[in-house]
């Protein structure tokens, strides 16, 4: 018995090595300098979409602005996302690229096209959901528990 408990010792030793050989080293640094910059890029962006859309319509409110400046990103990132783009930013913006909204558009853009062949119902609206469902989950637990702290702290407003 103790010859195949070291024997398994030894394979999985082995096998710890060579994965720690295969996998591609990366920088911390240079991780979160390249997320920065795309995530900042990603803002930049939409406050220039949100700048134009508020020169093209001065009599619009800015919670209008706000709103149809993050479904022009939301059509820009599934956009990228089906021309196989966002694969790349992502590649290299790592979380930069997918905390931002443009993210959440991509995982669910990406998600229908891949499943797209499996039908528009049980392919298309059902595996989008798969991977963000947790997503949204959590989005509404937590904002209504921030919320109700929120309220118990400062009262109504």
């Amino acid at each position: 018995m103790k010859n195949v408990d070291a024997g398994a010792e030894k394979r999985n030793r082995r096998y710890l090595q060579l994965v720690d050989r295969m996998l591609p080293s990366t920088s911390a640094v240079k991780s979160l300098f390249s997320a920065f910059w795309i995530g900042g890029l990603t803002c930049m962006a939409g406050q220039l979409i949100g700048d134009v859309y508020a020169l093209i319509m001065p009599d619009k409110s800015v919670g209008f602005i706000s709103n149809i400046t993050s479904m022009t990103l939301i059509a820009l990132a599934i956009l990228l996302t089906g021309l196989g783009f966002y694969d790349v930013i992502a590649r290299r913006g790592g979380a930069g690229s997918f905390l931002p909204i443009t993210g959440f558009a991509n995982a669910m853009s990406s998600a229908s096209i891949e499943y797209k062949t499996e039908g528009l119902i049980f392919g298309t609206s059902v595996k989008m959901f798969t991977i963000v469902g947790p997503v949204v989950v959590n989005g509404v637990v937590w904002s209504t528990l921030m919320g109700l702290v929120h309220l118990l702290l400062f009262g109504m407003y």
